[in-house]
């Protein structure tokens, strides 16, 4: 019998159940696919909670990697055996099994393994828009990149340096700081401790950046502004500490004609052939090892509610992922 996470009500953790449920054969336009591992991410509680609506109950997770097992009819470009990974619509990663559109789903190299993929798909496509698609940074640039110890962060700390960046880091600890400088972060601030906005101005030369990556949202988004040199870009890309406050278009004037974008990653992998590239360039990177997946926390399916509490306490660090 296969299973899944659901939850029947909005909440903290304690709402996710573990269940079983009946997975038959996939109808026209769609496969079965068997789940080697499955993603966790923080926009995974933003649906537990509510911050992002879906219809109740539901499954959750949009990440995970596995073997097509069936194909329905009228699928074209997979097939039995296919190794594949995916991140997308809709709801239901967290499970054993499911019947779903191929839609979302990337073949997976050989020299990627399902736990890798599982840990990096949604992440290593979000650090790819963010370097590749978002602004034409060029080599000799400095950037902000906060939470640059979590599973972005470290990517976003790799990808920089091999196109030629300079990395100022956020962390809240020094076993982070240490974690980010390990993948490339050039240089740290200790945002519980100091002012984030002085410290890039001391490290520019009283510049500023012309870009800053902010997932965390609420309690960061003035520093973040404040932190540009003059027509900088802010992408607001997450919101761990809670929504980004209204934007006062004054502001943007008064910190040097900035701007502002909240991106969302089915954007930018919408068209296949753009998604196709995007994955390319960050699976030959996986597989090469110019840049490394860390993968810091596994948890089985059933500890979904222990994987949900130790991600929004802050105590992970790199990518999380659930085994099977």
């Amino acid at each position: 019998m296969a299973h899944a996470i659901r939850f029947h009500e909005t909440g903290g953790p304690e709402v996710l159940r573990w269940e079983e449920v009946t997975v038959g054969d996939p109808g026209p336009g769609n496969v079965r696919i068997r789940h080697e591992a499955v993603g966790l991410n923080f926009a995974d509680t933003y649906f537990r909670t509510g911050l992002y609506p879906a219809p109740l109950p539901a499954g959750l997770g949009v990440e995970a990697a596995g073997v097509i097992e069936a194909v329905g009819e009228g699928v074209a470009g997979f097939a039995e055996g296919d190794r594949v990974t995916y991140t997308g619509s809709p709801l239901g990663a967290y499970s054993t099994e499911r019947v779903m559109p191929p839609g979302s789903m990337i073949k997976l190299p050989d020299e990627i393994s399902f736990e890798t993929a599982a840990a990096m798909t949604m992440r290593g496509l979000t650090s790819s828009y963010l370097l590749r698609r978002i602004h034409p940074l060029k080599p000799g640039d400095t950037v902000l990149l906060h939470a640059a110890a979590g599973g972005v962060g470290l990517m976003v700390c790799q990808w920089a340096k091999l196109l030629g960046l300079t990395v100022i880091g956020t962390v809240s600890t020094e076993e982070k700081a240490e974690l980010a400088r390990a993948h490339g972060c050039d240089h740290i601030v200790y945002y519980r401790r100091e002012n984030v906005a002085e410290r890039v101005r001391e490290l520019t030369g009283g510049a500023g950046v012309p870009v800053v990556f902010d997932s965390v949202g609420a309690t960061t988004y003035a520093g973040s502004l404040a932190s540009l040199q003059r027509r900088g870009l802010l992408v607001c890309f997450g919101t761990a500490s809670g929504p980004v406050p209204p934007i006062d278009a004054m502001q943007l004037a008064i910190h040097g004609s900035a701007f502002v974008t909240r991106p969302a990653l089915a954007d930018y992998i919408a068209d296949p052939a753009e998604r196709a590239e995007l994955a390319g360039e960050l699976f030959a990177h996986v597989a090469s090892g110019r840049i490394k997946i860390e993968i810091n926390q596994r948890y089985s399916l059933e500890e979904a509610p222990q994987a949900h509490r130790e991600l929004e306490s802050g105590r992970t660090t790199g990518s999380s992922v659930f085994v099977l």
